[in-house]
């Protein structure tokens, strides 16, 4: 047999790539699937990393039995008798000398054994029926050294990069070396995600006309301008994460979820957090789910309803329980219903997130945080960088370094470098709720003076979860239909953690699952739940719809004499520069 034809191949077993080859995302969908979560968690040590590592090769049998494996491939792989090839889904390797030249035919096949070899040795150290925390641990390790070893990443390794060098005539390696340098002084050693630069919020994300009514130290509350003739009478407060800036729900125009909820009547108001720096090192879970109620007020006032709706985002979905558990003691119901978007309650359940719930690491994290005041959207994104190594580095560091391209400019990914600050005390308390599964435990945690019971809320609730999300897993999202007490509704989305989010309608390819009342089981629900074209957006717009009161006429300014506009939407807080704030 020729060694330059190609061979009927066993496709390599591991499809966690994307891409490296053909680097920066290309399509919308695929920078929303690059996109970090706000989810505060701790950030890996090298004392954790070598204790996954230990444990995954101090296994004799195990590492004997894919040492023999791996050694056999090789011998096939030299003769040019091996059939391993890589996914058709791997675009790192569709360059034709991949297939074609026999040196590179065989570093491919060579990479591609030997990164199977170590996930089996990761699947096989599971069996072993270590805690799934480890196993996790373990896995994120040797994700991100075989992600790191791929040929790709390095000039000679990568026919594709070597070609472009040639055609430009070497001009590839200049532009690339000044990107590689930028990115060391400027980047963390990284390479860069998006030109930020293309985008200007106010202008070109966060446009939905609307105006600032509300601001104190903690929050600034902005009122959409409505565009319907009529509007429903209860208001929506959106509650975002504190982690990143709330624009993600209002990109640019048929993009934005506030877009969408003023074009189905609702009232809608958006809590806007101020980006601390170490001087509110101690704002808390008190200092936040404070501001929600805050927001209800203003939203309350302005509009002139008794009550309001709300709906928590991720990390915001969390605050927004402290501040619901808190009502519900009270016997206050100023919410009369609320909505929960890939918002994790209960951390019990088994997902990526675990290999960063060891006590040693989230001690580490605290005493970070303390040290700074606040910890920073660079080292909480670095966490979560790594968690994909090769959708959010690699791809870029071939684009970029190797290929000499610019970064590339898309909305989501320009939100996601945005970053903000977590106060330090506000950080402990998330990583306690992380690490101890706090939440869900009846008064552990206390807000606003009241002990947390989640059992005591007992307001209609509206949940979703995302099908492929890797950072709140959808069933862990389900949990919290069975946490809280009211009746209660699940949605779940086709598609992942901040796509699930920038969903519009309009898109053919999206889908959604409904189904019955959810019970204990979240993947009996899902056998028996019926697949829809389109985003959850529109089931949970009927669902708020039917709790937000009676038609009224749409207000024709914004504000009250209470509250009066301060400035337009998006406000201040949102482009909030200043040094150590983010």
């Amino acid at each position: 047999m020729s060694t330059t034809t190609t061979v009927p191949s066993r496709t390599s077993t591991d499809h966690r790539r994307r891409t490296a080859e053909d680097p920066a995302p290309q399509t919308e969908s695929e920078a929303l699937a690059s996109v970090e979560s706000g989810e505060p968690i701790a950030l890996p040590t090298s004392r954790g990393i070598v204790r996954g590592l230990f444990a995954t090769f101090a296994r004799p049998r195990p590492l004997a039995r894919e040492a023999a494996r791996l050694g056999r491939d090789t011998v096939r792989i030299l003769r040019g008798t091996d059939e391993i090839a890589p996914s058709p889904k791997d675009k790192r390797f569709a360059d034709p000398a991949w297939s074609q030249n026999p040196a590179y035919r065989r570093l491919a096949q060579y990479y591609l054994a030997l990164s199977d070899s170590l996930t089996r040795l990761v699947d096989d150290y599971e069996t072993g029926g270590p805690d799934w925390r480890e196993v996790e641990q373990a896995r994120f390790v040797l994700n991100a050294y075989i992600s790191a070893m791929a040929p790709t990443n390095t000039l000679l390794g990568n026919p594709a990069a070597l070609k472009r060098a040639f055609d430009t005539g070497g001009r590839s390696v200049v532009r690339g070396l000044r990107h590689m340098l930028h990115d060391i002084r400027h980047n963390g050693g990284l390479p860069t995600q998006v030109d930020r630069s293309a985008f200007t919020v106010g202008k070109d994300l966060g446009v939905s006309p609307g105006a600032v009514v509300h601001r104190d130290e903690v929050i600034e509350v902005i009122q959409y301008t409505p565009s319907t003739a009529r509007v429903r009478q209860r208001p929506l407060v959106i509650v975002p994460p504190p982690i990143g800036r709330f624009y993600f729900l209002d990109l640019a125009p048929g993009r934005s979820f506030v877009e969408y909820a003023v074009s189905r009547g609702l009232q809608v108001f958006m809590v806007s957090w101020r980006n601390p720096t170490k001087e509110q090192a101690d704002w808390n879970l008190d200092t936040y789910a404070g501001g929600v109620l805050t927001a209800v007020d203003v939203a309350r006032e302005v509009t002139g309803s008794p009550d309001a709706t709300t709906i928590g985002f991720c990390a915001g979905g969390q605050i927004m329980t402290t501040a619901l558990n808190h009502l519900a003691a009270t016997g206050d119901d100023r919410v009369s219903a609320a909505g929960y978007a890939v918002t994790l309650l209960d951390f019990s359940s088994r997902a990526p997130l675990g290999a960063f719930s060891a006590p040693r690491l989230l001690d580490v994290a605290r005493r970070n945080s303390r040290r700074g005041g606040v910890i920073t959207a660079r080292q909480m994104g670095s966490m979560f960088t790594w968690m994909r190594p090769d959708d959010l580095i690699f791809n870029y560091l071939v684009s970029e370094w190797l290929m000499g391209e610019d970064p590339p400019a898309f909305d989501i990914l320009a939100w996601n470098a945005d970053g903000t600050n977590l106060p330090a005390r506000l950080h402990e308390q998330f990583l306690e709720i992380f690490g101890k599964n706090a939440l869900v435990r009846p008064g552990a945690l206390r807000v606003l003076g009241t002990p947390v019971h989640l059992s005591r809320i007992t307001l209609p609730t509206f949940v979703t979860g995302g099908v492929t999300d890797h950072i709140t897993p959808w069933d862990g999202c389900y949990r919290t239909t069975q946490l809280l007490s009211g009746p209660t509704t699940f949605v779940l989305s086709h598609s992942g953690h901040i796509q699930s989010l920038v969903n519009p309608p309009g898109n053919p390819k999206a889908s959604y699952w409904t189904g019955g009342e959810p019970g204990p089981d979240p993947h009996a629900w899902r056998a028996s739940a019926e697949q829809h074209t389109g985003s959850w957006w529109e089931p949970w717009a009927e669902w708020m719809l039917e709790r937000s009161g009676d038609e009224v006429p749409a207000p024709t300014a914004s504000g009250s004499s209470a509250h009066p506009p301060l400035e337009p939407a998006p406000g201040s807080y949102v482009r909030d520069r200043r040094p150590g704030a983010g």
